[in-house]
């Protein structure tokens, strides 16, 4: 079997990997392979225990690899020869290439310290149709759950289940909920809107063990706390996928991703890696990062596309830029950049600004929602390093917005110069409208 471009994985990463190069190279031939039959939608993962109410609702349909030409096939690539270009299966096909690209994804992780954490309803949160319908299965009949873990899919895992009438306590070990991704001041406001619907939090403890006899009874917490519990979830972060490429020999970094340049390529220059196998680096810091989103990894795959037959030096990627956003009920949050706290620890002298106004206007306007904006700014030059929004469901927009404001290198005087449109029913006013006003709080400071 012969392809020019071989992809290895079909989720996001891989799926824009292979559609952008075959529209940047239309006369070369296209080959997905990934081990599933059917891919989930990465982010959509929480919403199948709640609001989606099925797996069968999240799937990523391959008609959009079809329409463009690209072939798909089922299965698993047990080896790659560097040097020969050829990939073999576990079904004995080997398939030569011209180019490949890694996008092998991530896989739970479950420390090797967790006690118990092999028991029965002890569940993790994999991309994988299988195991997903069947954790929705054995969850049906769980009454108390305990989420570990305080991120954003933990939080999201967590909502999601209390809407199915379940008693959910969500631990972390940070002082707070969403800790990485929101200084304190936006963190608590999740927090409070997660209480109020029901959710028990216990932050700033970790999880010492898992209890139970075959199957899961509770949780015992480091501060000697016991929790009940017919189902634990274990949200505690995902570790690069990278065992097929380190047995093929190419270069891992320490942190344990598969190495690249801004192009997207290895040391190999045919053999390209992206979304969460591969390498990053913080857009602002230059350390490397360890953000895992479907989001990053399409952008990736969109430079690596681009880039396979031909380097462009305008179509790199200059670093990661952690944008996330989420919603508790009809609450948006979203962050982009920098924290405060993390800026200030890498040693940036900053100026902060926040605004709070409403996402609508008039305010007589029903669904109006409070808005909150913070911005972080590099006091030396005024260049945005960071940016927390909370507010309607409109937020997810301004979080990008944000993110744009961030990779440009915009300063707070392009901010009050910006050109933006409004519309009472879809944003602020224009008179108040939140990148602006907060910018206008940071100026005076500057």
């Amino acid at each position: 079997m012969k392809t020019d471009v071989l992809v290895i994985g079909g989720s996001a990463a891989g799926i824009v990997a292979a559609v952008t190069g075959k529209s940047s190279y239309p006369d070369k031939e296209f080959l997905v392979i990934r081990k599933e039959k059917q891919a989930v939608v990465p982010c959509g993962i929480p919403y199948v225990f709640g609001s989606l109410d099925s797996i069968d609702k999240n799937i990523i349909p391959d008609s959009g690899l079809a329409k463009t030409g690209i072939n798909l096939k089922i299965g698993q690539v047990v080896s790659i020869d560097q040097d020969q270009k050829v990939c073999k299966t576990d079904d004995g096909t080997e398939i030569s290439f011209a180019k490949l690209v890694l996008a092998t994804g991530s896989t739970p992780l479950v420390p090797k310290w967790l006690e118990g954490a092999e028991l029965e309803n002890v569940f993790v949160i994999p991309k994988n149709k299988v195991y997903l319908a069947e954790m929705i299965t054995k969850l049906t009949d769980c009454k108390k759950v305990v989420t570990v873990g305080g991120g954003f899919i933990g939080v999201e895992m967590s909502d999601e289940l209390n809407k199915r009438e379940k008693e959910v306590t969500l631990v972390e070990i940070l002082p707070n909920i969403l800790g990485l991704a929101f200084d304190k001041e936006l963190a608590v406001e999740a927090e409070q809107i997660l209480k109020n619907r029901g959710i028990k939090i216990k932050a700033g403890i970790g999880v010492k063990e898992i209890l139970g006899d075959k199957k899961v009874s509770g949780v015992l917490l480091n501060n000697s706390e016991k929790i009940e519990a017919d189902a634990v979830i274990l949200s505690m972060g995902y570790r690069p996928n990278i065992s097929l490429a380190e047995k093929s020999g190419l270069s891992i970094t320490e942190e344990g991703f598969i190495g690249v340049d801004e192009y997207m390529r290895t040391r190999n220059p045919d053999i390209f890696a992206v979304g969460d196998c591969a390498e990053k680096r913080d857009f602002i810091t230059r350390k490397h990062s360890v953000v895992m989103l479907a989001s990053t990894a399409c952008a990736e795959a969109r430079v690596a596309g681009m880039n396979l037959y031909k380097l462009s030096t305008l179509k790199t990627l200059s670093g990661t830029i952690a944008i996330f956003c989420t919603a508790i009920g009809n609450t948006g949050f979203g962050a982009a950049g920098l924290t405060e706290t993390v800026a200030k620890k890498e040693g940036f002298d900053v100026v902060t600004g926040t605004f709070e106004g409403i996402d609508r206007h008039p305010g007589t306007l029903s669904d109006t929602h409070k808005q909150v904006i913070k911005l972080i700014v590099a006091k030396e030059s005024g260049i945005v390093l960071g940016g927390e929004v909370m507010g309607g469901l409109s937020v997810g927009e301004l979080t990008n917005l944000i993110g744009l404001v961030i990779q440009n290198r915009m300063s707070i005087n392009s901010i009050l110069t910006a050109q933006i449109g409004t519309h009472p029913l879809l944003t602020a006013a224009p008179t108040a409208y939140p990148l602006i006003k907060v910018a206008e709080v940071i100026a005076k400071n500057l």
